[in-house]
């Protein structure tokens, strides 16, 4: 059997014992040609041997500042020697027979992304991802597909970040993760930036992964709606024919409308959102002072 090496990076943002259950899930995997890269973000390194010891011969970085999840991972891609990549959260686990199945979606060579399907932990026979619905021109938004797909192997305009196989040679192409997101919609750039390039995105019905979703940032926290309206309005600036008419709709739609409905702390992290990228243009990290009580 071709075992190609598999470089599994992950990064960490203080959440030492969920990071340690996907240690030990990938222990347990089984697959014989793996080098693991922690990238612990806005850390002093003193965690290294905790995480060893879940994870022998585990590749430990640390970075003194939170440079983000798409930073984090870019250090992990400069770090590695897989011919491919295989990007997870660090609140997810995998199970045996995972990674081997992956690899196969690459027997076509214009694929050049593979997600598994995605399950709730709180609920595996939940579905969080199956794929993902093509960007709405006028919203910019899109939606994950929670049913299975009827084909072992579906293509979809999106890979979902939690979990995703890309080979070397996609990123040599395509470039690394883009940082200026920081939170949020750098996957779906990617995404387009690897479709450009000429390559498909694949979903693996057979297999599955488990997601213990928003663990650091909170499922409907003020930090999230900054973070996903600030980068909105970017990734469809970056990406759509039609970003005149996207911000026309958010303007006189989107925008009041959540002014109207959002609590008092969730409106604050909207409108700063809106002001960061239209006025300020101001991107990458944001001080999490801004969002507290």
């Amino acid at each position: 059997m071709n075992t190609p090496k598999v470089s599994i990076i992950t990064v960490n943002y203080k959440q030492k014992e969920v990071t340690a259950d996907l240690l030990r899930s990938i222990l347990l995997s089984g697959y014989p040609n793996l080098e693991v890269i922690l990238v612990d973000n806005e850390s002093d390194g003193s965690d290294e041997t905790f995480y060893c010891s879940h994870y022998p011969g585990l590749r430990y970085l640390y970075s003194p500042e939170n440079v983000g999840f798409a930073g984090g991972n870019n250090l992990g891609i400069q770090a590695s020697n897989g011919e491919y990549l295989f990007f997870l959260n660090n609140d997810t686990e995998i199970s045996s027979g995972l990674i081997e199945h992956l690899l196969e979606g690459f027997a076509d060579h214009q694929v050049g992304a593979v997600s598994p399907v995605i399950r709730y932990a709180e609920n595996p026979t939940r579905i969080q991802f199956a794929g993902y619905t093509a960007i709405h021109p006028l919203t910019g938004r899109n939606s994950p597909l929670r049913q299975l797909p009827t084909e072992s192997w579906s293509e979809s305009p999106y890979f979902h970040g939690a979990a995703v196989l890309i080979s070397r040679k996609v990123i040599e192409q395509a470039g690394v993760m883009p940082e200026e997101y920081f939170l949020y919609y750098e996957e779906l750039d990617w995404s387009e930036k690897i479709r450009k390039n000429g390559f498909q995105i694949l979903v693996a019905r057979e297999v599955s992964i488990i997601h213990k979703e928003s663990i650091s940032t909170g499922k409907n926290s003020p930090l999230k709606v900054y973070y996903q309206t600030r980068n909105r309005i970017r990734f469809m600036k970056e990406n759509s024919s039609l970003y005149g008419l996207f911000l026309s709709f958010f303007l006189l739609v989107s925008f009041p409308k959540n002014l109207l409905r959002l609590p008092e702390k969730h409106r604050n992290a909207f409108w700063l959102g809106c002001k960061d990228a239209l006025v300020r243009k101001q991107f990458g990290w944001k001080n999490p002072v801004y969002f507290r009580a």
